[in-house]
């Protein structure tokens, strides 16, 4: 199966997919509202309006299985990230990202190593992981990695749609 076939919901609960995203380069985060990283918002959005009109997306998924820190509904999560953090860029049903109730997207996504070689669980909120235009995996990032650190940004530019 594709990561394309997956199917998802948006945060407001309609029936989507990465397929509704595909020939763009996508930064797929696991979110939370009251993380110490939660400030890290303000990059991914900073990223979404830089690259947004060469190809690229940012997809944020939020999960409540680190400590607790994403207990809101979908309207107070897409409330907190409007307000707080300006987010445009499109958000998704609350998920889980490890475990037995795993969404099917991160049991794909975490079979992927990171620059350290390591695969497996999701370590923390705000992992990041870059899709190519194609949907193969290109990269993970692990969440103390800044969105607009030079190494994350190398991985989008040098996939960007020409």
């Amino acid at each position: 199966m594709s990561l394309y076939d997956i199917p998802l919901h948006t945060l407001a609960g309609r029936p989507a997919s990465l397929g509704d995203y595909k020939g763009k380069v996508l930064l797929l985060v696991n979110v939370a509202s009251k993380c110490g990283l939660t400030p890290q918002y303000a990059g991914l959005e900073r990223l979404q309006q830089r690259y947004a009109e060469r190809g690229f997306t940012v997809l944020g998924f939020p999960c409540n299985q680190f400590m607790g820190q994403e207990p809101g509904s979908a309207e107070e999560i897409q409330t907190f990230c409007s307000t707080t953090y300006g987010v445009s860029f499109p958000l998704f049903e609350k998920i889980e990202v490890n475990g037995d109730g795993r969404h099917p997207l991160y049991a794909e996504l975490t079979e992927t190593a990171d620059a350290e070689g390591q695969a497996g669980d999701v370590t923390w909120n705000f992992e990041k992981f870059v899709i190519g235009t194609d949907g193969a995996v290109l990269g993970r990032f692990r969440p103390r990695t800044e969105p607009e650190s030079a190494e994350l940004i190398a991985a989008i530019e040098a996939h960007l749609p020409a």
